[in-house]
């Protein structure tokens, strides 16, 4: 969905079913191995039997030496003009998210989001008060700096446990997963973009508008892009 699922790191948006067809492939297995997009590189090279580079990071999942996967690792970062910076970690049961921007709220101003239809009325119903508690967790002004789910018993990713002490251990261990990765990644996202880099982007992609002749979405979109560069300064 253009809710919760796109641009976020629940399994909602996260979670794509991988189906393999071919020779070799015994029909009808089921398998629960956490794979990753950069897996499908690697899939590809053996089913061809092309060696992989020794700097892959890929797996190819039917190979006899596979080793299954104990963490599947995701990021979200800007979006068009919207800044966001979210890392996750998820296992068999759990789902760690780490929210860089906590202060922030879920939904930021985003031109093209906005435009969805259901989150048009997520927001006309909650200025109404029609929003259950649930429901109306999408829309609290801030976030959680940390998020852990048990995805076992809570598949929709709603009670987050990370304050939870009998979750702390999983809590700990997912930290440092994540942080781990991060650094054996070199994961860019490490540092915040710079304002020069957002307006140098931001330039161009107004000038798109322009050039379209969208006056209606430029204005929606200058209006969104000196909201994120006020949010950034406050922050600073």
């Amino acid at each position: 969905s253009h809710a919760r699922g796109k641009q976020f790191l629940y399994d909602e948006g996260l979670h794509v079913p991988l189906i393999l067809s071919g020779p070799g492939i015994a029909p009808g297995v089921r398998r629960e191995d956490l794979v990753e997009h950069i897996d499908l590189a690697a899939i590809s090279l053996q089913a061809a039997g092309i060696p992989l580079p020794a700097n892959m990071q890929g797996r190819p999942v039917m190979d006899p030496t596979y080793t299954p996967r104990q963490w599947a690792f995701g990021a979200r970062d800007r979006c068009d003009e919207t800044v966001d910076h979210i890392r996750s970690v998820r296992s068999q049961r759990f789902k760690y998210i780490r929210n860089f921007l906590p202060q922030r709220p879920y939904l930021q101003p985003s031109a093209y989001k906005d435009a969805k239809a259901i989150l048009m009325a997520i927001r006309q119903w909650h200025a109404q008060g029609r929003l259950n508690p649930t429901q109306g967790l999408l829309m609290r002004a801030t976030r959680p700096a940390e998020e852990l789910y048990d995805l076992a018993n809570d598949p929709h990713e709603i009670h987050n446990l990370a304050d939870q002490t009998a979750f702390h251990s999983t809590l700990v261990q997912m930290r440092e997963a994540l942080n781990q990765w991060m650094t054996e990644t070199r994961d860019q996202g490490r540092k915040p973009e710079s304002a020069a880099m957002y307006e140098s982007d931001m330039a161009v992609y107004l000038q798109k508008h322009r050039d379209k002749g969208d006056l209606e979405r430029l204005k929606i979109l200058q209006q969104n892009i000196q909201w994120m560069q006020e949010q950034a300064a406050r922050e600073r």
